[in-house]
């Protein structure tokens, strides 16, 4: 029987969803993109889960569309070969940004094209100190897809998210770290029990308030400075009618940790 494609472990309230498909650098071909897309729509809607790990199975990350598919695609019939950037990129990406608890990009190796996309549309980034990363997109004659035209510029700025663009040079877990990419940088067996550690972390946090930040970051790039404070206004009025809140007020007044329950 052939191995799933994309393999889920639940832990606790950490869900841990890995790429599966180690000999291929975890490619991503239509069945592992229609699995991606499923399962993170299936931990996104688990309420015992609290925390998401996305990682890649073997040495790798995760190298972007698989490209032997692709050209079989362009092939066959080139007017429908980008189907697949709504039917799969666009649910995936949306998916682990826009989901209501936090999610971790275990980054174990080479991460590119839109592998790093999918990287970039985590929250939080624990890389690899062996890992190379690169847009890649132009380096096939393509322009980038899954998000990254945003992602990337709001991570390292305009100027330089066009240089990684159109040079598709490889760029080292330092330098993402440097630009702001990344928030550490791990020795290669260590990246995946950082990752893991980090989700446990965020797992018995304030969910709702980690919800509400995520949405209040995402939408604050369209906002003025007095519709964000607006915006953040609203958002503590949710957050405020939440068990948590009360819970965090009355452990800080108690001077004892507070046990958040994700409601």
């Amino acid at each position: 029987m052939q191995e799933s494609p994309v393999v889920v472990d639940i832990a606790g309230a950490v869900a841990t969803v890995v790429i599966n498909r180690p000999a291929q650098r975890n490619a991503l071909d239509r069945l592992t993109k229609e699995a991606l897309r499923d399962e993170l729509s299936r931990v996104a809607a688990d309420a015992t889960v609290r925390a998401v790990v996305l990682t890649g199975a073997g040495l790798a990350f995760c190298v972007g569309q698989d490209l032997a598919e692709h050209a079989e695609a362009l092939k066959t019939d080139p007017a429908t070969a980008f189907e697949t950037i709504g039917q799969h990129y666009a649910p995936i990406v949306t998916a682990l940004a826009a989901m209501e608890k936090p999610v971790i990009a275990a980054v174990n190796g080479t991460c590119v094209g839109a592998g790093l996309a999918l990287a970039l549309a985590c929250d939080l980034r624990v890389l690899s100190a062996e890992a190379m990363m690169s847009t890649a997109f132009t380096g096939i004659g393509l322009t980038c897809d899954s998000g990254l035209a945003s992602t990337l510029a709001r991570s390292v700025g305009e100027s330089r998210a066009k240089e990684l663009i159109l040079l598709a040079e490889p760029f080292s877990a330092d330098d993402a770290v440097q630009w702001g990419i990344a928030g550490r940088v791990v020795p290669a067996e260590e990246v995946g029990d950082v990752a893991r550690a980090l989700a446990q972390r965020l797992a018995v946090g304030p969910t709702i308030a980690y919800a509400e930040t995520k949405h209040l970051i995402a939408q604050s790039f369209n906002e003025t400075i007095a519709e964000t404070l607006q915006s953040e206004a609203a958002a503590q009025a949710r957050v405020g009618q939440s068990k948590d809140h009360r819970n965090g007020v009355a452990a800080f007044l108690a001077k004892r940790k507070p046990v958040f329950e994700g409601r």
